[in-house]
């Protein structure tokens, strides 16, 4: 049975972009299920109907609390059968109420090497900082910002010519084909959690 996704992005959705074109290209075994967004203008939503994606979209300030519009969320991806949840530009902070339901089915993609860089700044604060390899994670998500397993990284150096856009372009470069991947190794049942260790089948 191959898997239900749904993918939660807030901006312009090439995270988003990769993934589609590579399960269309047939590097994904999954059904891309649903959008959501949390932003109704988001270009996202707009690649989502190009790509023949429902979109599901809703603005947290007509919610009282996160909570609140995360016990809808629940509901609306039982509805759509969702087996694996993936964040790709989803800025904002997950609470219980979406993680216990989906324990260990939500992944994110972070700009740089956890634990260093966390927060919505990865590439910038890097770069800021000087050091001389950064790069992307792809981790499980857990209620802390960019704390949770790690599930694969790739490293990305910082040469003395690169400017912040630069960087950023790289980044973005390798995210694209890291995250596709990491997707595929889960809808093939071949990432095991063991405690904060994740452990990946076939990979040396």
């Amino acid at each position: 049975m191959r898997k239900r996704i749904a993918i939660f992005a807030s901006g312009s959705g090439s995270n988003f972009q990769a993934i589609v074109d590579a399960q269309r290209r047939g590097e994904i075994d999954a059904e891309i299920a649903l959008l959501v967004c949390d932003k109704p203008q988001a270009k996202v939503v707009e690649r989502a109907e190009q790509a023949g994606v429902k979109a599901f979209t809703f603005r947290p300030k007509d919610y009282p609390s996160r909570e609140a519009y995360e016990a809808m969320l629940v509901q609306v991806l039982e509805e759509h059968r969702i087996d694996l949840i993936v964040l790709a530009g989803y800025m904002r902070l997950i609470t219980r109420v979406l993680l216990e339901p989906y324990e260990g089915r939500i992944i994110n993609i972070h700009p740089s090497l956890l634990p260093s860089f966390p927060g919505v700044e990865g590439i910038g604060d890097a770069y800021r900082y000087g050091v001389k390899v950064t790069g992307v994670t792809v981790h499980y998500v857990d209620d802390g910002m960019d704390t949770g397993p790690i599930i694969a990284q790739v490293p990305v150096s910082i040469e003395p010519q690169d400017t912040l856009e630069t960087l950023a372009e790289k980044i973005h470069a390798a995210e694209h084909a890291l995250y596709p991947k990491v997707i595929q190794w889960i809808c093939e049942g071949r990432v095991r959690l063991d405690g904060r260790r994740v452990l990946i089948d076939g990979l040396s």
